[in-house]
């Protein structure tokens, strides 16, 4: 589907692709470094990722695409890609980075003749990618409005395919505090500048026998149109009226306070470099960078650390709310004492009917292998699996996906 090679990534980008078969821990790391050099002050807070799930290695034996067993389900036969030596552009969301490179060297240890290239340069830019056909798939934790949607060329359709779910985490560097709690009020409250100090007497208040420091907050927030940002603010948006009025939800809003930074990736090296400093990012990159997040308080008041747990319990508690067009909102305060209030699906995008038989066939298979396969690999990724009713509906849709008008996978 690709009419010209998409941009080269900027110094923020990651480029994702199974022929450099960098390791996770190198992107982030290197990421950080990148980041941290565009900060003015340095402490690094002492780690507490015990709420956060280990981030295991790519496999070092992976699995074929042919034969899958997805892990909630009846056993899938996937389809085998093409047999011609190709590669897969794709470009979009930071978010599920991480889990997309181990998939695609996966895949790749599979199928030796497939390539897949990904630069993660957030959602907004992902969507735009696949708008304009200089990619062979998108991908976006925002699911597409509809004013997005009318963009697309006419007589062409959309679809999107839900691949994981992920938990959007508060982290914070103050040495020494390594468990905070924060309720709706507080997060609002710190993202719209109206809670300066980090000893606020509305933080201390949910922190009995803690000592905060008296220390100003400096507000980190995302720079790029970003699903993670979208996810994020619609939390905010619907707890708080003040930050409704003010500042609204969406990829990309009017910050009232704070430093920007591009990509989840600079999000969280801004704040390890920065000592006070606040931010969210998606739970993998907390974990990466050795940042603490604080702990929310959920709709049934209980105080929850961002987790893969917490993401799935609050995933299956909404599955008959999920949409027929795939569309679905961020979860924002599910239902359930362990459910994380901010989680939100991430997607893959592409155009219904494929213009390239080889392409087509292929992203249709590594599709299929992501949903089925796939799926194992993501908690140790600190990601949480579709619940199985949006994993069988997300197959059968791949069904639909044709080449010419003929079906691809009938």
């Amino acid at each position: 589907m690709v009419n010209s090679r998409a941009p080269r990534a900027a110094w923020r980008r990651f480029r994702v692709t199974i022929r450099s078969s960098k390791r996770l821990g190198a992107l982030v790391a290197a990421s950080l470094f990148v980041a941290g050099a565009c900060s003015s002050t340095g402490a690094t807070p002492s780690p507490s990722p015990a709420s956060q799930a280990p981030v295991s290695q790519p496999a070092s034996q992976p699995a074929a695409a042919s034969g899958s067993v997805a892990p909630s389900q009846a056993a899938v036969t996937c389809p085998d890609p093409a047999t011609a030596t190709l590669t897969l552009q794709g470009a979009g969301a930071t978010f599920p980075a991480p889990l997309y490179q181990t998939w695609f060297e996966t895949y790749n240890g599979a199928h030796s003749n497939i390539q897949i290239d990904y630069q993660a340069n957030g959602s907004g830019a992902g969507i735009k990618a696949i708008t304009e056909q200089t990619v062979d798939f998108g991908a976006s934790d925002a699911a597409m409005k509809d004013d997005e949607v009318a963009k697309i060329p006419s007589g062409t359709k959309m679809v999107h395919i839900p691949t994981a779910l992920g938990a959007v985490v508060v982290i914070y560097n103050l040495p020494g505090v390594t468990d905070l709690n924060l309720d709706a009020d507080n997060v609002a409250g710190i993202f719209l500048g109206d809670i300066k100090k980090w000893n606020d007497p509305k933080i201390a208040a949910n922190n009995p026998g803690a000592t905060l420091p008296d220390k100003d907050i400096l507000v980190v927030h995302r720079s790029d149109g970003s699903g993670t940002t979208n996810a994020f603010t619609t939390y905010l948006d619907t707890v708080s009226t003040d930050w409704h009025s003010k500042v609204g939800a969406g990829k990309e809003v009017n910050w009232p306070t704070g430093t920007g930074a591009q990509g989840n990736d600079g999000v969280a090296g801004g704040v390890k470099q920065t000592e006070g400093a606040v931010g969210y990012v998606e739970l993998n990159y907390a974990s990466q960078a050795q940042l603490t997040s604080a702990k929310l308080k959920n709709a049934d008041g209980q105080w929850v650390a961002g987790s893969t747990d917490g993401v799935t319990a609050a995933a299956e508690a909404a599955v008959a709310d999920f949409p027929a067009d795939f569309r679905a909102a961020p979860i924002i305060n599910g239902k359930g004492a362990t459910a994380y209030p901010i989680a939100a699906y991430t997607y893959l995008l592409a155009y219904l009917d494929q213009t390239d038989a080889d392409k087509g066939k292929t992203f249709v298979a590594f599709s299929c292998w992501a949903l089925t396969d796939g799926q194992a690999t993501e908690p140790d990724l600190g990601y949480a699996p579709l619940p199985a009713a949006v994993q069988q509906k997300a197959i059968d849709e791949l069904h639909t996906f044709t080449n010419g008008g003929s079906p691809i996978w009938p």
